[in-house]
C-alpha cells in the first residue's frame, strides 16, 4: 500500500528567506494513486502583511487572516495528517522551502526535498518545451479548473491530484481491487471498499430440463464422431453442465 499526500500552499510573498510566511495549506490523501476523500485544509495568521503581488494571486487579505491560528498552533495536527505519506507537490522546491522555514521556527524536522514527488519536474520531462503550469496541464488533460478563479491551496491540491494521476499514466494506473486499510485516524479510506464479495461457487448447477438435455444430446449424436470439446473436457455430469 502506498500513501501519498498531494499538497499546496499559499504564502505572503515569494521569499521565505526574507521572512515571507505560509498562510494556507491544502492537502489531499491518495492510496495507490486513488483519492480517499480525506483532506486537510487550514488558513494561518502569518503575523506579517501579505504582499500586494501575493494578494492579487490568492486574494487572502490581512483582515481575513487576522483571526486565524498561527503556524505553531496547527503544526502538530498538520504533521499528524502528513504521517508517513509521500508528498506530491507542483514546483516542490517553493512549497518545501516555505514549510521547512516554518518547521525551523517550531523545532520540527525539515522535509527532505529528495523525498518529494515534484509534478513540475515530471511534466517537464513528459512535455519538454511546453507550458507546464497547473492551468496548462489541466487544459492538456481535459481537467476542469473552471472554479480556479484565484489560487487556493485545497482546490489546487485537488486539481493537482487529478493532474498527477494523468502524469503517471491515467486513471487506470492499476487494478488492485483488494480492500484498503483504514487510515491512522481510524476513518475508512473509501466507503464500501470492504463490502463483502461473495466467493464464486465452485460448481454451477445446471438449469436445463431433462427434455432439453436429451434434445441436445440427440443433436450432438447427429453430428457423428466425438465432439472436439469432449476430447479435452470429457463427458459432463448433470451438475457440472452450464
Amino acid at each position: 500500500m502506498m500513501r501519498e499526500i498531494v499538497l499546496d500552499t499559499e504564502t505572503t510573498g515569494t521569499e521565505h528567506a526574507n521572512g515571507d510566511r505560509v498562510i494556507e495549506i491544502g492537502c489531499v490523501e491518495l492510496y495507490n494513486h486513488i483519492p480517499t476523500g480525506r483532506s486537510y485544509h487550514v488558513y494561518i495568521n502569518p503575523q506579517r502583511p501579505v504582499s500586494a503581488g501575493a494578494l492579487a494571486v490568492h486574494g487572502l487579505s490581512d483582515e481575513f487572516l487576522s483571526d486565524k491560528p498561527v503556524f505553531a498552533q496547527i503544526v502538530e495536527e498538520f504533521v499528524a495528517f502528513l504521517g508517513d505519506g509521500r508528498l506530491v507537490i507542483h514546483n516542490a522546491a517553493f512549497d518545501v522551502g516555505f514549510l521547512n522555514a516554518e518547521f525551523a521556527r517550531t523545532g520540527h524536522p525539515a522535509i527532505p526535498l529528495s523525498d518529494v514527488v515534484d509534478t513540475l519536474s515530471m511534466a517537464r520531462r513528459k512535455h519538454p518545451g511546453a507550458s507546464n503550469s497547473l492551468d496548462a496541464l489541466c487544459s492538456r488533460y481535459g481537467i476542469d479548473n473552471s472554479k480556479r478563479t484565484k489560487h487556493g491551496a485545497l482546490l489546487d491540491a485537488e486539481i493537482l491530484a487529478e493532474v498527477y494521476i494523468e502524469l503517471i499514466g491515467g486513471k487506470q494506473v492499476g487494478f488492485d481491487l483488494t480492500p484498503r486499510p483504514s487510515s491512522r485516524s481510524g476513518m475508512g479510506i473509501a466507503a464500501g471498499a470492504a463490502a463483502a464479495r461473495e466467493a464464486r461457487p465452485r460448481q454451477f448447477i445446471s438449469r436445463l430440463t431433462d427434455a432439453e438435455r436429451e434434445a441436445h444430446e440427440a443433436f450432438v449424436q447427429s453430428l457423428g464422431g466425438t465432439p472436439l470439446w469432449r476430447e479435452y473436457v470429457g463427458e459432463p455430469t448433470p451438475e457440472g453442465q452450464a
